[in-house]
């Protein structure tokens, strides 16, 4: 019986899979993911007077990019032509928290689960980095991926949580 698990052959070795005879579609992913803080470091994020500056427009922009770069960190992620990163961040004052959901678009042969769920980490950690010294007891968690959509395995949603 062959595993599930794609990034594996027939030995048992790691490969990157082959997805050159697959049809190019329009994929999309969508991932969340929130980091808990002091509610006192929530007011400095959602006031804009941390230390550092605006830390949701530094951790959009740093979302951003590790999307784009997301090849370079997973080492059997094949490169892609994102075609569009959407960034957005929620003040949850009730949890104390900042939630980071990210859609990630392409026009390709592979999904853009990773990048999607690369964006959110990169994102949450730049806050992190940005209130740690407000804060060192943030806590990043919850992350895990929306939805997608497109591809030969079609349309998906996360059960909600």
């Amino acid at each position: 019986m062959s595993s599930p698990l794609t990034h594996f052959d027939a030995q048992g070795q790691a490969h990157m899979v082959d997805v050159s005879a697959k049809a190019e579609t329009h994929r999309v992913a969508r991932a969340s993911g929130a980091i808990r803080m002091k509610p006192e470091t929530l007011a400095l994020v959602a006031t804009g007077r941390a230390k550092k500056g605006d830390v949701l427009a530094v951790a959009r922009i740093a979302a951003i990019q590790g999307a784009k770069r997301t090849a370079e960190l997973i080492p059997l992620c094949h490169p892609l032509p994102i075609t569009r990163v959407a960034v957005d961040f929620e003040l949850d004052e009730a949890n104390s928290e900042v939630r980071c959901i990210a859609q990630v678009e392409t026009f390709g042969r592979t999904g853009v689960e990773m990048e999607a769920l690369t964006a959110v980490q990169v994102g949450l950690l730049t806050v992190y980095d940005m209130c740690k010294a407000a804060d060192r007891g943030m806590v990043m968690g919850a992350i895990r991926v929306l939805g997608k959509r497109g591809g030969q395995s079609g349309d998906w949603t996360a059960d909600p949580a």
